[in-house]
């Protein structure tokens, strides 16, 4: 152990992912490992993979090379989603020393105590249908928000998605086990909670699948509401087909959840919806989101919206276009759509090409300015509460209201971590 005394992570991809690395970062400085920056010389070098990006091979393996070229005698482990899914793709890229599965991940001490220079690379995964347990986990890293894993996995098998292969299936923590990991934090000094998950409103499910009697997220976020300390939360994201009434209810009456929902949508075509598995219909996502504006007219929307899918013609990107026009939401996140093997879609007919694609991404990036311009002009004089982040880039700082209005001033110290009244300002 003598040669791996400080260890450094590189995180891709979702919330998630990044509450998981820093989880694993504190457990390995409880080892003695001293915590460096990536771009610093360590020992041991993680990175923790996505695999919704299109060009996770070559992130991949652009980082290994870089440590390479920095500390050519460190370890490289590789883990998250893309290692469960090709682990053997990954231990064949130079320099590579371990490939840790969904499972292996929170074994990563006992693993890395292992590790020789020079051996073969290792590889420690196993079948996704066996992964099981809920590793609890939470970012903590400037002090003023905390990304917090309330569930893992999903169990819908939407045609494009791998991420039941890289996840397993949906599971969650108990209630009991939250709430007290969330006074935790509030220990820590966080001043806002966001709950992540694969499939948030899936919250409830046990490691065995059974669903536990009176725990699912509309339980979960009225204990939260109780907790001493924690004065903002938000739902990182959350599936039309499972944002309630009750939930929506809750988000409005209560002070400490903030009046921001992210809910995908993913096309505003019923026919590419069907082709893509995903268990709604728009007719639906406009009423979830008429019902969250009549009782939240303030609130912010966001949406995820695939452009590219099999057989999106024309008539169905324009129906999406016009879908998306009507609807009062705040923002979008537009995703190309990219190929992904093992699953349905991967293997259908009517691929839209690539320089489509992109145009059709650029429209809806276009889209997303103005639907956010507008909602910001909406807001413009109003005073809102706005949480303050520590980072300082080029002498200035940030921070976001309840409604995620982000407001930029000079920097000031003593703003940092401070939930402020502010003018929101165009």
């Amino acid at each position: 152990m003598s040669s791996k005394n400080s260890i450094a992570f590189h995180t891709l991809g979702c919330k998630l992912n990044f509450s998981e690395s820093s989880t694993l970062s504190r457990m390995m400085e409880k080892e003695g490992f001293e915590k460096k920056g990536f771009e610093e010389e360590a020992d041991v070098y993680v990175i923790n993979t996505c695999s919704v990006t299109d060009n996770a091979d070559k992130e991949c393996r652009y980082l290994v090379r870089q440590i390479q070229r920095r500390a050519p005698s460190s370890f490289v482990v590789i883990t998250g989603c893309y290692a469960q899914l090709k682990p053997a793709e990954i231990a064949s890229i130079p320099g590579v020393d371990l490939v840790l599965g969904a499972a292996e991940k929170f074994n990563l001490p006992h693993h890395i105590s292992l590790l020789t220079k020079g051996d073969p690379a290792r590889i420690c995964s196993c079948d996704i249908d066996t992964v099981s347990g809920f590793h609890a986990s939470h970012s903590m890293g400037d002090r003023t928000r905390s990304f917090m894993k309330v569930q893992d996995g999903c169990d819908y098998t939407c045609s494009f998605c791998t991420i039941p292969l890289a996840r397993g299936k949906s599971r969650s923590d108990r209630i009991e086990n939250v709430v007290e990991r969330a006074r935790t934090i509030a220990a820590e000094g966080a001043r806002e909670i966001i709950l992540t998950g694969v499939n948030l409103g899936d919250f409830g499910k046990a490691p065995d699948g059974d669903v536990r009697s009176g725990e699912d997220l509309h339980q979960l976020l009225l204990a939260l509401d109780e907790v001493e300390g924690i004065e903002r939360y938000r739902i990182s994201s959350i599936e039309p087909n499972l944002l309630t009434d009750d939930i929506i209810a809750c988000v409005a009456e209560s002070k400490h959840i903030m009046p921001h929902f992210h809910i995908p949508l993913q096309s505003g075509s019923n026919r590419i919806l069907g082709l893509m598995k995903r268990r709604y219909q728009r007719e639906l996502y406009a009423r979830r989101v008429e019902k969250i504006k009549s009782l939240i007219p303030h609130c912010a929307i966001g949406v995820d919206v695939i452009v590219g899918f099999p057989g999106e013609g024309e008539t169905e990107f324009n129906e999406t276009v016009e879908f998306l026009h009507g609807l009062d939401i705040s923002y979008l996140h537009v995703f190309t759509y990219s190929e992904r093997p093992n699953t349905l879609a991967y293997t259908m007919d009517k691929v839209v090409p690539v320089p489509v694609r992109q145009e059709r991404n650029k429209i809806l990036r276009n889209l997303s300015y103005m639907k956010n311009s507008h909602f910001i002009t909406q807001h413009d004089g109003q005073t809102r509460k706005v949480l303050f982040e520590k980072a300082e880039q080029h002498g200035m700082m940030e921070g976001y209201s309840d409604n995620y209005i982000r407001v930029t001033i000079p920097y000031d110290g003593a703003m940092v971590n401070q939930v402020k009244d502010w003018k929101i300002q165009r």
